[in-house]
């Protein structure tokens, strides 16, 4: 195999086996972890399994590139770094989940062209307090953006399945 080959190799499945493939990237998160958590927020990791998979594809709406989804956790709050592509570009989130409601969401890593707005404080205060309904699906409405209807479609998922995420690993017993 070709350089070019491996590279590219390289490329596609770092993301898909949960790590961020740019120094950039980590960087937003490691900063998005600090300055929510104190530095007892225990990093973890999900493997999906086939029915963590086919309740994940219900919320997508498509399968989900990973095997694995880190997050961080302390006492009941969770941290999620989750990935959809809106238009033609991964976008890269941040949710923050309490009680069983998101209590911030940011934008890490915003690679389209197009719809950038969705990165701003007006369009990610409307997730806050959001919760899930038994279908999985945001419980309020989500304003969408001119031109990022389909920015807005992903953030709406990743929220979702964040929140799924947190009810997921709060009742579930944790083995050591």
């Amino acid at each position: 195999m070709n350089i070019a080959k491996s590279l590219l190799l390289l490329a596609i499945l770092l993301p898909a086996l949960g790590f961020p493939a740019h120094p950039e990237e980590n960087n937003a998160i490691s900063n998005f972890i600090s300055n929510e958590f104190s530095s007892s927020a225990i990093e973890k990791e999900i493997w999906l399994n086939s029915e963590l998979k086919r309740d994940i594809k219900n919320i997508m709406q498509h399968d989900y590139h990973q095997f694995r989804i880190k997050y961080w956790k302390h006492q009941t709050r969770t941290a999620w770094v989750l990935e959809e592509i809106g238009k033609e570009r991964l976008i890269t989130s941040g949710f923050i989940i309490h009680n069983k409601q998101i209590e911030k969401t940011k934008v890490l890593q915003y690679r389209e062209s197009r719809g950038s707005e969705i990165q701003r404080d007006f369009f990610t205060q409307q997730f806050i307090g959001l919760t899930i309904n038994q279908k999985n699906k945001l419980d309020k409405p989500i304003d969408g953006i001119s031109g990022a209807t389909l920015s807005v479609r992903a953030m709406k998922k990743m929220a979702a399945l964040a929140l799924y995420l947190h009810d997921h690993v709060n009742q579930t017993p944790q083995h050591l």
